[in-house]
């Protein structure tokens, strides 16, 4: 059961971070929110080497 929440954990601390980095880079954070909760901790390298928007 425990092992359940540190994948949880795990999961929402990842959203948190592709969010605060995408926001930070001037990339769309909510898109990369969702990236982070479908994908956990491997979307973190991709919102930090992503481009940000240049419109």
């Amino acid at each position: 059961m425990s092992f359940i929440f540190v994948l949880l954990a795990v999961n929402i601390i990842s959203i948190f971070l592709c969010h605060y980095i995408a926001r930070r880079r001037g990339s769309k954070p909510v898109f990369w929110g969702v990236m982070g909760a479908l994908f956990g901790p491997f979307a973190i390298p991709f919102a930090y080497f992503s481009k940000g928007d240049s419109a």
